[in-house]
């Protein structure tokens, strides 16, 4: 006969007790397994001086009132003090703030001559990127100052990608594997604040009040 999973383990080490909570089962099935051993357990650790107690919940994501409901049970023993609870998961905020902070990069300077710079992801530069300067993002480029230079966003292949400069006057503008040069899209924008974007693997050039038109994902939050 296979033995029963235990919902709840207890272990002990130097600091104070460890719950490592499965994050296989239901939470109904946890706590009627974390009650138990609360309630009708005689172990001795579970008595006598006060003990700090860490709360393993791996995979397991806990509601606030899910956490409540675990807290109390284990502090019937007035002998244990919950020290920290620990988790795998993070909240939907922490997910977007890892997002952002994975996906952009921030860039305060000015691109020289002969300089070449490349970053994952978006890129976002307070600067300006002199002529005979390259910029490359595997991501969108956004600079806020003169584009004179190079700069080539989606580098692996993203055709969704844009560059924007506050003054777009550049020597080369590439996205994905589409080149442009100056005297084609850009001849008559006289480095206004503008941005490049593909339709139908065609360079285009717009001012950047239709941004949110031509790439409104840009502004969405996941």
């Amino acid at each position: 006969m296979t033995a029963t999973k235990q919902k709840v383990t207890i272990k002990g080490r130097k600091d104070g007790l460890v719950f490592f909570m499965d994050d296989s089962c239901s939470f109904e099935e946890l706590m009627a397994d974390l009650r138990e051993k609360i309630e009708h357990s005689h172990n001795q650790i579970l008595s006598g001086p006060l003990i700090r107690v860490t709360i393993q919940l791996g995979k397991r994501y806990c509601s606030p009132e899910q956490m409540e409901q675990l807290t109390q049970v284990i502090r019937q023993k007035g002998n244990l003090v919950i020290h920290t609870i620990d988790s795998d998961v993070i909240s939907k905020e922490e997910a977007y703030a890892e997002m952002l902070k994975a996906r952009f990069s921030l860039e305060v300077r000015n691109v020289r001559n002969g300089q070449v710079i490349h970053f994952d992801g978006d890129l976002l530069l307070l600067g300006d990127v002199n002529p005979g300067a390259m910029i490359t993002s595997t991501g969108s480029i956004f600079v806020l100052g003169h584009l004179r230079g190079i700069a080539h966003a989606g580098v692996n292949g993203d055709k969704q990608a844009i560059i924007a400069a506050a003054s777009l006057e550049p020597t080369q503008l590439r996205i994905a594997g589409v080149i442009s040069r100056p005297g084609e899209e850009w001849a008559e924008q006289k480095g206004s604040t503008e941005f490049a974007y593909l339709e139908e693997d065609k360079m285009i050039v717009a001012k950047m009040n239709h941004l949110m038109r031509v790439r409104p994902e840009l502004g969405v939050k996941r």
